[in-house]
């Protein structure tokens, strides 16, 4: 059996062990593979039966130059990059890793959204630089302090990462508002239901969890940041794309928007035209809500588990049935 790891670094950057896979045949692994040349894709896969990608895309044309392959899993739970219905046409299994990072993430957009209350990285920084050692007062800060107990965070998105997310908030005191198409007796001991606009007008704090889908690509725009409070926070882990960037950009700038905090861009690595860049009180981070150790070791569990149901002929996690 001839496994294929085609873009393994950010999954394994060298502190988790390949092992358990390596256990179901030969394993050949790349840290990176070009995501435009189709010649390299092809080359790598050969004549593998089993591949492995993060953000390799896999084409038709891939899948047609490599007749080997029969069975294509991600190192991730989304899998655009891969043309799943080819594959589900000619017989290939692509598999997912579904829940993962529901921990990590949901407490990653609280990070974002306590550094940009208390902006704590910065702090440390001036004291280092020998601004408290300097200063007149017993205590100084740079820029307003703000208290989340008694506020209100409206949370677009609420699966298991936007519930998680609503239970932190709600241990730090903040009143929480929920949107999703599809609401739950889960959700509702979290979070009061509401509709789109209603959220949008009585947060202070929006965060970002939901799906990325035709529908909702911008939806957070000039329409929709209009409806918002003034001075409101806006936090997006999810994905980029739900985000019109020039849009939220002119806000933060105008103050309409008081602060965001991102851990992904429209286009990722981010560009260096993007007006984010110099937006006003705009924190922005390399997509990383992902990728503490525990994550990505779950990661690695479900990978292995995606190869072993394959091979006993009992795929699991199958996203082109």
């Amino acid at each position: 059996m001839k496994i294929v790891i085609l873009d393994g670094y950010t999954e394994n950057p060298g502190d988790l062990s390949w092992g358990e896979l390596e256990k179901l045949g030969d394993v050949k692994i790349y840290d990176r593979t070009s995501l435009t040349d189709e010649k390299e894709i092809i080359s790598r896969i050969g004549d593998a039966e089993m591949v492995y990608t993060n953000k390799t895309p896999i084409s038709k044309r891939v899948i047609d130059a490599c007749p080997k392959m029969k069975f294509i899993s991600m190192l991730a739970t989304g899998y655009n990059v891969v043309d799943v219905k080819y594959a589900k046409e000619k017989g290939i299994p692509v598999t997912n890793v579904p829940t993962y990072g529901t921990a990590s993430v949901s407490q990653y957009s609280i990070a974002l959204l306590l550094e940009i209350c208390h902006h704590i990285g910065h702090h440390s920084e001036t004291v280092h630089a020998g601004k408290w050692a300097d200063c007149i007062d017993w205590c100084y800060w740079d820029y307003p302090l703000i208290e989340l107990d008694g506020k209100t965070i409206g949370i677009i998105g609420f699966g298991r990462i936007g519930q998680s997310e609503g239970r932190i908030a709600k241990a730090l005191g903040m009143k929480v508002l929920a949107y999703d198409l599809y609401p739950n007796d889960h959700g509702k001991e979290i979070a009061e239901y509401v509709d789109e606009d209603t959220l949008l007008a009585k947060s202070d704090v929006i965060t970002l969890h939901c799906n990325l889908t035709a529908e909702n690509t911008g939806f957070i725009n000039k329409a929709a940041i209009a409806k918002m409070k003034d001075g409101v926070i806006l936090i997006n882990n999810a994905r980029g794309q739900l985000i019109n960037e020039q849009d939220v950009a002119d806000a933060l700038n105008s103050g309409k928007i008081g602060a965001a905090g991102l851990d992904v861009v429209y286009t990722e690595p981010i560009r260096k035209d993007n007006p984010l860049l110099k937006a006003k009180n705009c924190i922005i981070t390399p997509h990383i809500s992902w990728a503490p150790k525990e994550s990505r070791q779950r990661i690695m569990d479900c990978a292995v588990a995606n190869a072993k149901a394959y091979i006993e002929g009992k795929p699991i996690n199958v996203v082109n049935k």
